[in-house]
């Protein structure tokens, strides 16, 4: 497959979806917002965004499958599969802040081999393929060289429906509010990956995650010269909702950390 083709024609799909998404923001009234669960929301505009998405890259692809967070399609074990986030950041996007974004990964043996993130707000595109770096806004970007505790910028998530560790993570939290230049909360893991991968943030980590908040994101980190792993060390990272994220002169120090007190 031309990887680098693949991933332009992607560029233009989550641009698409993102001026739609743009586009909507300002008519977003109480009536359009759905509960899926404790402080998780859904609108037309993520399931529309969605659908948008899935028919274009149909067009690309029509061997691949999907997995997909509002279910417009899904995968019947084809090797090739479509993972979205047609909206990452609902929350932030009802609310009329920023970051939201579009997230689109094409898996390959369940392995993320081409990734975009469209950050709406700021109109910034990250994307890379698998052995072809990693851009934003089509310039070449790489991770943070920073290694130690006190020269670092972190994100993370905060828990809103699973908090089953959540007096580990307050400890963890504790740990790096003191240690280091700060934490983020950003709203939206996706865009935290991208950020990650661009030097902005030298380390991210959250969990109950799933995959399409941040299988682009992986991609776009380890082309950029990141690293992860789960909470444990190992690279149950996709689908076993937790994940470490770092440049690799930090990850020794960020990993052991987080080990401590989640894994």
């Amino acid at each position: 497959m031309d990887l680098e083709n693949i991933c332009k024609q992607i560029e233009t799909v989550a641009k698409k979806a993102g001026q739609f998404i743009r586009e909507e923001r300002l008519k977003i009234t109480d009536d359009d917002i759905e509960l899926k669960g404790k402080a998780s929301l859904v609108t037309y505009v993520d399931k529309n965004a969605e659908k948008l998405i899935v028919d274009e890259l149909t067009q690309i692809l029509p061997e691949a499958g999907f997995i997909t967070e509002e279910g417009t399609a899904d995968s019947d074990g084809e090797t090739l599969k479509w993972v979205i986030d047609p909206l990452d950041g609902t929350t932030n996007f009802i609310h009329g802040i920023f970051p939201h974004s579009v997230s689109i990964a094409l898996m390959k043996n369940d392995q993320p081999i081409v990734g975009v993130v469209y950050e709406v707000g700021q109109d910034e595109l990250f994307a890379a393929w698998q052995g072809g770096g990693a851009w934003l806004n089509g310039k070449p970007i790489s991770v943070s060289k920073n290694k130690t505790h006190e020269d670092v910028l972190l994100a993370t998530g905060f828990p809103y429906y699973n908090f089953e560790m959540l007096n580990e993570y307050l400890k963890l939290l504790e740990f790096f509010m003191m240690e280091t230049r700060g934490m983020r909360r950003m709203g939206s893991a996706a865009v935290d990956m991208a950020y990650v991968a661009c030097g902005r943030f030298d380390g991210f980590f959250e969990h109950a995650l799933h995959a399409w908040d941040i299988a682009a994101g992986i991609i776009i980190l380890q082309e950029a010269g990141g690293k992860v792993c789960d909470f444990k060390g190992g690279d149950n990272y996709l689908f076993g909702k937790e994940i470490v994220a770092s440049n690799e002169n930090y990850f020794p120090a960020f990993f052991s950390k987080v080990n401590e007190f989640l894994g």
